[in-house]
């Protein structure tokens, strides 16, 4: 490792120390694991991760508002509840069919069982996001691009099925989530056993792009999933057993400026 990366690891560590708390989480320095930590129902995590897009005090506001017991409610009532709701990009249509695709997927599976089916082949959790969002559509005959961008398409492929790295955005939502699912520590809820910490990706999004370029740890100017994997790659010469525990620190260094 050369000075420069010393020095860098020097500085996000110390980030991990003093951001690893609870004091992270509030109303003050809003984050949809605010509202996402509150919640013992995977199905209710996911759906904090994936509205988790915008201004992070009108996420916290519009996730407040949610009654996520309605995951176990009849449709009917789900229907009724949500028949006025909206968020940015998404009609109370797209709100309500995302509350019955999950509700449906519940009744189902767990979601952990559902990703480690894909992800166990080869320890890739894009299989294992890819799974999910296909087990999502299964749910609801229904489509809008609303909807469509709330719980992402599948993963673009080559013509041997791999996912590409280049040509597909980062999923910044579903790495966040994972993020929260598998780490364990005092902001991350680590309700999921079954996911080696060390496979995680960042969930990059434009703050933590920006820092990992002044930093110095990308040198990418395309915002992708290529991008993404390059810092992770990055941050694993850091801590290749935890390489995504430096997301949160990335995040609130770009947030509040102090890069």
């Amino acid at each position: 490792m050369n000075k420069n990366d010393l020095k860098i690891k020097e500085i996000l560590d110390k980030e991990v120390i003093l951001r690893d708390s609870n004091c992270e989480l509030s109303y003050d320095k809003p984050d949809p694991l605010l509202v996402a930590s509150r919640q013992k129902d995977e199905y209710a995590i996911l759906l904090c991760a994936l509205f988790g897009y915008g201004k992070a005090s009108l996420i916290v506001k519009f996730l407040d508002s949610l009654d996520f017991s309605l995951l176990d409610a009849s449709e009917e009532k789900i229907k009724n509840e949500f028949a006025k709701y909206y968020y940015r990009f998404q009609n109370s249509t797209d709100v309500i069919n995302i509350f019955l695709a999950l509700r449906r997927l519940k009744q189902e599976n767990s979601l952990e069982s559902i990703f480690y089916e894909a992800y166990k082949k080869e320890n890739s959790v894009l299989e294992g996001i890819d799974n999910i969002i296909t087990n999502i559509f299964k749910m609801v005959d229904y489509s809008s691009q609303g909807f469509t961008f709330l719980v992402s398409s599948n993963f673009k492929r080559d013509r041997n099925s791999t996912i590409k790295e280049i040509g597909n955005a980062p999923y910044k939502r579903w790495n966040m989530f994972l993020r929260w699912m598998v780490r364990d520590d005092c902001l991350d809820l680590g309700l999921w056993k079954n996911i080696d910490k060390k496979d995680l990706i960042l969930p990059l999004d434009t703050h933590t792009f920006k820092v990992s370029q002044k930093l110095g740890l990308l040198n990418r100017k395309t915002y992708d999933l290529k991008s993404a994997l390059l810092v992770t790659k990055k941050l694993k010469e850091f801590d290749i057993n935890d390489p995504i525990k430096y997301d949160f620190a990335l995040y609130r260094i770009g947030q509040e400026k102090i890069i």
